[in-house]
């Protein structure tokens, strides 16, 4: 950003690559976005809250109370139920310098537009019918899982903030020191089954609460 806070960051796990989009931030800076490169996606709104959601198999839009305002499956996708339903396109800013478009599958792009210069991310993914079909469908969690699950990322994260407070003892640097790759994963891993799992509004707001503490 002008400030000088990184504002988009790529990196390899070992599914592939990741893109994440944070906030203008010095220090602890929020996650604005998660673009994975099997198909999983996730944008939030700046408290938070997931706006857009996407899968292998299609994706949602979300009010920021959670409600669904639509949603989409990609044409190559194969459902085992429910019609198919188009994508209609989707343009968002994520705040003034970040913005998202969202065509098709393999259309999802990122802007970055700062004192006059743009960058742009190709975070799209192509998925073959084959590829689809042999996914298994995902298994529903109950609450206990959940709040295990919210849990234990909240427990990792404060075990590898207590490594930067023993690393760097002075506040000015462990303040600075982000999460590992993996643990950003989880945590909006787990943010999309709050999205997509069958759960009163009270457990999801729970779940949000712990993981984003």
């Amino acid at each position: 950003y002008p400030s000088g806070n990184l504002a988009i960051i790529v990196v390899r796990d070992e599914n592939g690559l990741i893109c994440i989009v944070q906030e203008d931030k010095p220090s602890n800076p929020k996650i604005q976005a998660v673009f994975q490169s099997n198909g999983r996606s996730t944008c939030c709104y700046p408290d938070g809250a997931v706006w857009i959601n996407m899968t292998l198999q299609g994706g949602q839009y979300l009010d920021r109370a959670g409600g669904r305002v639509r949603r989409w499956t990609w044409p190559n996708s194969v459902m085992s139920s429910g019609p198919h339903v188009p994508l209609s396109p989707i343009f968002i800013s994520l705040n003034r310098h970040v913005g998202v478009r969202i065509l098709g599958q393999d259309k999802i792009t990122v802007s970055f537009l700062a004192m006059g210069q743009q960058a742009k991310f190709s975070v799209g993914t192509r998925v073959q019918v084959s590829d689809v079909g042999r996914l298994r469908p995902p298994a529903r969690l109950g609450k206990d899982e959940l709040l295990l699950l919210a849990f234990r990322v909240r427990i990792l994260r404060l075990f590898d903030r207590l490594r930067g407070c023993l690393d760097f003892p002075s506040n000015e640097q462990w303040d600075k020191i982000k999460p590992p790759a993996y643990l950003i994963t989880q945590t909006l891993k787990i943010l999309q089954l709050c999205t997509t799992a069958d759960i009163s509004d009270e457990l999801r707001s729970s779940v949000r609460a712990i993981v984003n503490a």
